[in-house]
């Protein structure tokens, strides 16, 4: 089994590079969906902060690569020939997957500031936020899990400061050679 990680700063594109991978008939599990859920079971609200806590609390009960070890079984059942994990936020996480699934290829997702602040204001999801401090904030806390050094370690880079469909392009491209790739 082929498992493709994707890893980049808050609003990078980590999503829509999943759902273009979804569009091809790639199986994805969102590492968020985690935390999501975590949240919803403790009764409480969908908010950036409740899933920045959330997401803290089982690292230090679990360990930094604890959201990973919760997707593995997940994984396992799938199947598949070729799958997705999408948000990966720590170098823990890298390892384990690297540890877990020996075809692991990580793509790491370039995007600037600026653009990565405009698709937060756009896409409103419950745990978005408005203003630069408090992406800077976010960038520090997910900075603080292991990122920068999950950054470091991909195998692909991939820029996204172009177009939708620029970006869309460059992602099938990549996923289409990983999939023929023996």
């Amino acid at each position: 089994m082929k498992v493709i990680g994707v890893v980049g700063m808050p609003a990078s594109g980590k999503g829509e590079f999943a759902q273009i991978a979804a569009g091809m008939g790639i199986p994805v599990i969102v590492m968020g969906d985690i935390i999501r859920n975590a949240v919803k079971a403790a009764g409480l609200e969908p908010s950036d902060a409740n899933f920045g806590a959330t997401a803290t609390r089982l690292r230090a009960k679990r360990g930094m690569d604890a959201i990973g070890q919760l997707c593995v079984p997940e994984v396992r059942s799938r199947q598949a020939p070729l799958l997705l994990i999408d948000g990966i936020r720590g170098d823990a996480e890298v390892k384990l997957f690297r540890r877990e699934f020996p075809q692991f290829t990580l793509i790491r997702i370039e995007s600037s500031f600026k653009n990565r602040l405009s698709r937060v204001a756009a896409r409103g999801r419950s745990d978005d936020f408005k203003t630069a401090g408090e992406l800077l904030t976010r960038d520090e806390r997910e900075l603080g899990w292991g990122l920068g050094k999950a950054l470091e370690l991909a195998d692909l880079r991939l820029e996204n400061n172009g177009t939708l469909d620029e970006f869309s392009a460059a992602v099938s491209k990549h996923l289409e050679e990983i999939r023929m790739d023996p």
